[in-house]
């Protein structure tokens, strides 16, 4: 931009600099809060409210907690005076709120003014006049002398009529358009004003300083704010007040060093309405403070109902970033923003952090403000990680993915958001949770499955494929490796079941368990969920979920001839003594016929049939028993124990005793 040489700073420092308010670093208790959104966020309004509309907004701003309210410039329409009469007349306001109204320092606006609030059971009569360089030279046409001298009739005016008019009132001067005026001069202003007033202690007049244009940095307005505060006279019995404007997007930060610097009160509006940028906006500086461990004295602990309200009668949006305001602050979509969230609210919930609240990312816990975890703080697009789908699982539906699980259904629900350029509610991700871990049997399901005590544990288990029903049998350690063995069988496939994890879905002796079961093929992991009342049954049907997955299951599109499925389950359970002689008598085939169907069926030949399941024996044993090496061979068929430890040792990569203590 070429045209900066056209401008310059035009604020003062004052005379004497003092840095007293740089050594503070927080503030220790509220300011006085007035609100201005009737008078100075109402005429900022593209349409101002109506007067039905400004009393429910009166309504609203008493509820939260304001005990000072200005109500608007009754002297600058109609509408505005009627206001001040209803509210009046109607007994509208409390008697612990004070209400205020602006006035020129102009004769007939200010008696205009008094006629609007006669009878007010406390009333701010708050005057007001340019000061500044600018205006002095532009506007009025008028030297420093002539300012202050406007100020001062002003003052008389006010306190003549205010004994002259029934109720009770208090006073207040503003040098307007402050930030361009020299410091001392606001300050010999303001003390003129204060000579004619001369407030005490119990009926004290309030100086208010506004940036009616910020023009200058945050830390030179604290140190003008200094100034004042040392050096107005009368100061015990002076409420010292600020009204921020947002010009530079300083307001708060002019508000919260003013206050450091000595201010005891602040003026602004609810999410910061006003002319050109808006005011300070009172909603944040009181959450700044709450989360600093300050009770800023004003309620906002259903902020969405009070954002909405606002929204309907001033026709104003809160923008979606608006602090503490907004629908979006409280939200991460980043997956290490989620992750950090999520176990911060688990550390939270655990009572390690002693009751404070510390959690990551989140100044203040969305609760106090009445926002839901699961609604405002994560929510899932593409961008989102394991930690954010893994905590609107857990706290919306109770599902407590397992660690390992958490990264493929995170890649799954973004998968999804990138192709819909969506972001996923909670009930779609559940849905798509639910399509592929849960319901995901396209394949085939197990239709039936029995257990008997035979060798470990025999599982008959009875599969719908392809149309038609197949029962397997098989052997196992457990009643769940038994049926993975049925599965294998059947689909001569291999995989090794690596994650088991289970937890109750809900608490009573009704409760469903939910059983989370991983397998790896190939290198690669595949999933799958169980629901269901009975342990068991949850298992298996994660277990078949996640069988469904395998790219050679999802190949198998035909049924599997029963005649391989039954003499492989012979083989199985006649391990320890069958041959092909003895298949060839149990199925009336000749042993060469036999050999070829056994390897074009099966994939591998009768003996690696027998090795494969006698070795699988042999491992059963080992991983759940004490027995010596030399049984373990001889229940799995080999008399010679050099021979298993070889077999044994080719087939998994270590020896039986080496397997053993691995297992344990």
């Amino acid at each position: 931009m070429k045209n900066y040489e056209k401008y310059q700073r035009q604020y003062f420092m004052p005379p004497k600099a003092t840095y007293d308010w740089v050594k503070k670093d927080y503030l220790d208790k509220p300011p006085i809060w007035c609100s201005v959104d009737l008078r100075d966020g109402n005429q900022a309004l593209i349409e101002p409210m109506s007067l039905e509309e400004k009393l429910e907004f009166f309504t609203m701003l008493v509820k939260l907690g304001f005990k000072e309210i200005e109500i608007g410039f009754p002297a600058a329409s109609e509408t505005e005076f009627e206001f001040a009469r209803t509210l009046i007349e109607r007994n509208m306001i409390p008697d612990d709120v004070t209400v205020q109204v602006l006035t020129q320092a102009r004769e007939h606006i200010i008696k205009r003014t008094f006629e609007a609030v006669k009878g007010a059971p406390k009333a701010i009569i708050h005057l007001y006049n340019s000061t500044s360089v600018a205006q002095r030279e532009q506007v009025f046409k008028k030297n420093k002398e002539d300012i202050k001298q406007i100020a001062i009739d002003g003052a008389k005016l006010l306190d003549k009529l205010a004994k002259e008019t029934s109720g009770n009132f208090l006073f207040e001067y503003s040098p307007e358009s402050f930030p361009g005026t020299e410091v001392d001069y606001a300050v010999e202003v303001c003390n003129a004003v204060l000579d004619v007033w001369k407030p005490t202690k119990k009926n004290k007049a309030i100086i208010n300083i506004p940036t009616t244009v910020e023009i200058a940095m945050p830390h030179v307005f604290a140190t003008q704010v200094e100034y004042i505060h040392k050096n107005l006279k009368y100061r015990d019995a002076v409420t010292l007040s600020l009204h921020p404007h947002n010009d530079r997007g300083s307001g708060i930060s002019d508000a919260e060093l003013g206050c450091l610097a000595g201010a005891d009160r602040i003026e602004g509006t609810l999410f910061g309405n006003g002319e050109r940028t808006g005011n300070v906006d009172i909603v944040t500086l009181a959450l700044n403070m709450y989360s600093h461990g300050v009770n800023p004295g004003l309620d906002f602990g259903n902020i969405n109902e009070i954002g909405e309200t606002y929204e309907r009668l001033t026709r104003m949006r809160i923008f979606e970033r608006q602090p503490y305001a907004g629908q979006l602050v409280f939200t991460a979509f980043s997956g290490s923003h989620q992750d950090a969230i999520s176990k911060g609210f688990t550390w939270h919930e655990a009572g390690k952090d002693n009751g404070i609240w510390s959690v990551p990312y989140l100044p203040i816990d969305p609760k106090d403000l009445g926002r839901e975890y699961d609604g405002d703080v994560i929510r899932i697009n593409s961008q989102s990680g394991k930690g954010g789908v893994s905590y609107i699982l857990k706290t919306n539906y109770g599902m407590m993915v397992p660690r390992e699980m958490q990264t493929d259904i995170s890649y799954t629900i973004k998968d999804v958001s990138d192709r819909e350029h969506a972001e996923l509610a909670p009930g779609r991700i559940y849905q798509i949770f639910e399509d592929k871990y849960v319901h995901n049997d396209s394949v085939f399901r197990v239709v039936d499955c029995h257990f008997k005590q035979v060798n470990g544990i025999l599982a008959e288990v009875t599969i719908a494929h392809a149309g038609k029903e197949h029962v397997i049998e098989a052997n196992g350690n457990g009643r769940l490796d038994a049926v993975s063995n049925a599965f294998k069988l059947y689909f001569n496939v291999s995989y090794e079941l690596s994650v088991y994890e289970e937890h109750a879905l809900s608490r009573g002796s009704s409760s469903k368990a939910v059983t989370y079961v991983g397998i790896t093929c190939a290198g690669k992991k595949f999933w799958g969920v169980g629901i269901d009342e009975d342990i068991i049954k949850s298992s298996i049907n994660a277990l078949t979920i996640a069988v469904n997955q395998l790219e050679e299951v999802k190949a198998s599109t035909d049924a599997k001839d029963e005649r391989i499925s039954a003499i492989l389950n012979y083989i199985q359970e006649n391990y320890l003594s069958v041959t092909l002689d003895d298949l060839s008598k149990e199925f009336y085939l000749s042993k060469p016929y036999l050999s070829k169907y056994i390897k074009e069926k099966s994939g591998m030949t009768f003996g690696e049939n027998v090795k494969k399941i006698r070795l699988k024996k042999a491992s059963i044993l080992l991983k759940n028993g004490n027995m010596k090496v030399e049984r373990v061979a001889e229940a799995a068929g080999y008399q010679n124990v050099e021979h298993f430890n070889r077999l044994f040792k080719k087939k998994y990569g270590m020896t039986p005793v080496q397997y053993r203590s691995n297992s344990r």
